[in-house]
């Protein structure tokens, strides 16, 4: 491989990312896994041919290998998650994480007052909750949007006193409980020194010296602009960041795709079938996102999200050992909406709320059963299968087609 490639979740998340991005490092040299979108909310799990395995969050999936991970600009960085997640990468043989690791300066800090916050707030949703996963990214966005002075950067962590003022305020503002500022503005500092802080030049570097994966997180049916609002993330999961980042250089748009449709948490699963029992050893119900949910393949669902992207050059098809067999090939109220090329946050929201709750009321109508999913999957979509996955390690994927 001698191109860039991006990495993303054409469904709702929980594709298979992280262990398409460990195949990718495992395959051929990798300069480094940039992350491009998220935070320590993601989970991306990584299992290798000796049983090791590691859920990846902030930490890029090729870090088993020796790759290294830049957070980028757009990553919104825990220090601590990230300090729990060095820790157990020690414990299973990776000798010196942080060495592995450069964040960009601008990145925004998620701090426990934040995750406090935000799980708050979606406690008083009720019965109508959004299905967070409680880690404070979307609380981290808001706050930043609406008070961006204010909001604490990673290059805050090296500014002790300018840190401890943002902190503070941060807690003020949100009205939130946690530990004291200064034990977070220690915390903070001894990371600062841990890692590499990097500004606008770092990632043009790494582009030059060789072939880097874009990591994505999450799943475009969850685009802060294109999902189905309000049950969405605040992140933009396309291809769009990791196309800023790189600035004009080339790359390969990846998608990846389950052999059926899972989801994480409430919001529309057209394809839901309590009775698709498959085995799921990283996936389950979780506090604060809720059930782990499965449905057979929806190529409409998958289409939409094509369109939202802009478009792949080639699909990783993973879950390929699952025996399924259905496909979703229409609605029975018809298709989405076409997605419009410009529209305002506000007519955004609106439009996408109004599609979501058209879609919680929707019934899939199924194709004949498929038994080649590549080439089912390619036709449905317009796009090739370029490699498949048979089961979790990189020894379980091989390349089927070349994009064209």
């Amino acid at each position: 491989m001698t191109e860039h490639v991006i990495v993303a979740d054409l469904g709702y998340g929980d594709a298979g990312k992280g262990s398409v991005v460990d195949w990718l490092c495992a395959s051929r040299p990798v300069e480094a896994v940039v992350r491009f979108n998220g935070g320590a909310q993601a989970a991306h799990n990584v299992v290798l041919p000796d049983g090791r395995r590691h859920t990846f969050a902030q930490f890029g999936s090729g870090t088993l290998r020796g790759v290294p991970t830049h957070l980028s600009r757009y990553v919104v960085v825990d220090p601590l998650a990230l300090s729990a997640e060095a820790a157990h990468l020690s414990s299973i043989g990776v000798p010196d994480p942080y060495g592995l690791l450069s964040v960009d300066r601008e990145a925004l800090l998620a701090t426990p007052y934040h995750v406090e916050a935000g799980r708050q707030r979606e406690l008083a949703r009720g019965a109508d909750r959004h299905g967070s996963c409680g880690m404070g990214v979307g609380e981290t966005m808001a706050f930043a949007l609406a008070s961006p002075e204010l909001a604490p950067r990673v290059g805050d962590c090296a500014r002790p006193r300018a840190l401890a003022g943002k902190l503070a305020a941060v807690r003020e503002a949100l009205g939130a409980a946690g530990p004291p500022v200064e034990d977070c503005v220690a915390a903070y500092g001894a990371f600062a020194s841990r890692v590499a802080l990097t500004d606008d030049g770092h990632l043009p570097g790494l582009l030059g010296r060789g072939p880097v994966v874009f990591e994505g997180a999450q799943g475009v049916l969850l685009d802060e602009r294109h999902g189905f609002h309000p049950y969405t993330t605040w992140s933009t999961t396309t291809f769009g960041n990791a196309l800023d980042l790189l600035q004009g250089a080339g790359a390969v748009r990846t998608g990846v795709l389950r052999t059926y449709t899972p989801r994480h948490g409430p919001g529309p699963l057209v394809t839901e079938d309590p009775a698709l029992e498959l085995p799921e050893p990283h996936n389950g119900a979780g506090p604060w996102q809720g059930p782990f949910r499965l449905g057979h393949f929806d190529a409409v669902a998958h289409r939409y999200a094509l369109e939202a992207a802009g478009g792949c050059d080639g699909l990783v098809l993973t879950h390929l050992d699952a025996p399924v067999s259905r496909m979703c090939v229409a609605y029975a109220g018809g298709p989405p909406a076409v997605l419009e090329a410009h529209l305002d946050e506000g007519r955004a929201l609106e439009r996408q709320g109004a599609l979501a709750a058209r879609l919680m009321r929707e019934r899939p109508v199924y194709g004949a059963a498929v038994t080649d999913w590549p080439s089912a999957v390619s036709e449905a979509l317009g796009v090739p299968v370029v490699a498949g996955s048979w089961g979790p390690t990189a020894r379980d994927k091989k390349a089927l087609a070349r994009a064209s």
